[in-house]
């Protein structure tokens, strides 16, 4: 199985996906680290990325779960996934995709973002806001508040996936 922890900028996606990784002893990806360096220097430069900037950056995310599913691999990877087709695009890695989203207030995320050291600037959160589709029921993805400990969501990550596993 692969999670994705998904948000926007700011949400806490890297310290939540590393909070699972460890506890769990699964694979831990960094989805940051997989943008081309033409995205890195559009957003330091204050400009919002669109579908053909993220595209291989996506395919990239995509890639990394592919290959933890094929190798028998349990990953966490991060990836804003702000739209559904994207994670649509994720979920044809392969069977065993799951996604968590952090929700939090806008007012929190922005504080958040200006006091980070990071190559995407605060000014960008109002564009990834409008860029956002909520995943609605049927996409079947657990939506988390991100001002929770990180030990809670952590739980009910968990108790979340067994109920799903019990589901199949």
């Amino acid at each position: 199985m692969v999670i994705v922890v998904m948000g926007v900028s700011g949400s806490g996606k890297s310290t939540l996906a590393r909070a699972l990784a460890e506890a769990w002893n699964w694979d831990f990806q960094e989805g940051d680290e997989l943008h081309p360096p033409a995205n890195i220097d559009k957003m330091r430069a204050g400009l919002a990325l669109d579908d053909d900037d993220r595209r291989p950056w996506l395919e990239r995310v995509a890639a990394w779960i592919a290959a933890e599913l094929a190798r028998g691999r349990d990953g966490v990877v991060t990836c804003s996934a702000l739209k559904r087709r994207y994670r649509d695009r994720l979920r044809r890695a392969g069977a065993g995709v799951r996604f968590v989203c952090i929700a939090l207030p806008p007012a929190e995320l922005e504080r958040r973002l200006r006091r980070r050291r990071h190559f995407m600037p605060a000014s960008l959160l109002d564009s990834q806001l409008r860029t956002l589709e909520v995943p609605d029921a049927a996409e079947n993805v657990l939506v988390v508040a991100g001002e929770d400990a990180t030990e809670d969501i952590v739980a009910a990550v968990g108790r979340w996936l067994e109920q799903d596993d019990a589901a199949d």
